[in-house]
């Protein structure tokens, strides 16, 4: 890198980052999503802080993103798989009550970069996103071309402080403002 830098010139700031798998069938040896989610989590420069995964059952997909998210390690949590129709899929059903904040602009672009590769087949998610407790939190249905569209198409530009005019990265450090505020 070169000493002299431009003015705004912005370092790379890694985050801490947890994926979660949510499948009955899954094993991390056969985890094609999280693997891709974990490559491109490191290719950037991130930190992977946790990897799990659980079945199908939202008190545990609840359980296990709630304690993530009071972890002081753990800035995103994607997790993959359960977004769909069937009766198994309840993942926007148990984290979408943990949100202190939902982003539902997440959904329209993730939705629009799906339809580009998948056409129609698109409305079969129900991709979400949201804030809890200062923790980014990443709803992906549970296909290795789904992760990847909403890591490259979304989450590396976003998670990346140099991105301009704006990116998640620059926004941490001022989540919980309104909490300090009212113990002024």
């Amino acid at each position: 890198m070169s000493q002299n830098k431009a003015p705004n010139e912005r370092q790379f700031i890694p985050v801490g980052i947890a994926v979660l798998t949510v499948s009955d069938t899954r094993t991390i040896a056969d985890d094609k999503s999280g693997d891709t989610l974990v490559a491109r989590i490191e290719e950037a420069g991130h930190r992977l802080v946790d990897r799990a995964i659980v079945p199908d059952d939202s008190q545990a997909i609840r359980g296990k993103v709630q304690a993530w998210t009071l972890s002081d390690e753990i800035d995103v949590i994607i997790t993959t798989g359960g977004t769909g129709f069937t009766g198994r899929d309840v993942t926007p059903e148990a984290l979408e009550p943990l949100f202190d904040k939902r982003m539902d602009g997440f959904s329209e672009v993730f939705h629009r970069i799906s339809y580009d590769k998948i056409g129609t087949s698109t409305i079969q998610s129900r991709a979400t996103a949201g804030l809890s407790n200062t923790t980014f939190i990443f709803v992906l249905p549970g296909s290795p071309g789904a992760c990847k569209d909403a890591w490259d198409g979304i989450l590396k530009a976003q998670l990346d402080y140099r991105h301009m005019p704006c990116n998640f990265v620059e926004i941490m450090p001022r989540l919980d403002e309104h909490l300090r505020r009212s113990k002024g």
